[in-house]
């Protein structure tokens, strides 16, 4: 029971952070949280810990936890790893398409551009996540998805962060990306995902600036957890 319990509390705080409910640097009181989500706070701290393990969370000893500054290293970083991994497994996925894969790659287009209309920011983030997810599954490498499924929640984190960015940009890249991997052209597509993923580095990483000047014991020193 405990173990389901800490894997609901992970997925609705994870969920929160993702979509911005929770701002990069705000303090996530025990006390709170627990009486919020109506749990025990052993089941909230291993939630909090395993929030830590993805870079979504700061855990402070003996302070409390903050949702993660996310500066812009970190989103230096991200890049750098997003532009191997997905590039490769754009690749991966243009040489083994298949009509399922290629119709949730539809679907998460259809999901980000019905959310892009009704101006709906995190809805967007998600699925414009998704589409990218959807092809780490289609490369059909489990190494390739053990290194990326960490990466899922700080990727759409991302994205929901770097709204301001243009979004009917991205979704017309991810159709000629789309494209390029239903016809299955292999180079084609690994050139289409490295521009598409290299675009928004700069403009990321100044973005970072907004969100990444939190100091994490500063915002943790209230003794009330």
């Amino acid at each position: 029971m405990t173990g389901s319990l800490r894997d609901s509390t992970y997925a609705e705080l994870r969920r929160r952070i993702v979509t911005l409910a929770y701002q990069p640097g705000e303090r996530l009181v025990e006390r709170d949280l627990a009486a919020e989500l109506q749990v025990s706070r052993i089941p909230l701290r291993e939630a909090l810990q395993q929030l830590q393990s993805d870079g979504l969370v700061v855990l402070v000893p003996r302070q409390g936890a903050i949702v993660a500054p996310f500066t812009a290293d970190d989103v230096r970083d991200l890049f750098d790893v997003r532009e191997s991994l997905e590039v490769l497994a754009v690749r991966l996925a243009a040489t083994r398409a298949a009509e399922p894969g290629l119709a949730r790659l539809r679907e998460q287009m259809a999901l980000a551009e019905a959310a892009i209309a009704r101006g709906d920011d995190p809805e967007t983030a998600a699925a414009n996540s998704g589409f990218h997810r959807v092809l780490v599954d289609m490369a059909a490498n489990p190494l390739l998805s053990a290194m990326m499924g960490p990466l899922a929640a700080r990727t759409q984190w991302l994205f929901a962060l770097t709204h301001r960015r243009d979004l009917v940009l991205q979704c017309e890249e991810h159709h000629d990306i789309y494209a390029a991997v239903a016809g299955g052209e292999a180079d084609l597509a690994a050139h289409l995902m490295f521009e598409h993923v290299t675009s928004g580095r700069q403009e990321s990483i100044a973005l970072a600036a907004d969100w990444s000047t939190v100091d994490p014991v500063a915002a943790t020193r209230s003794r009330r957890r």
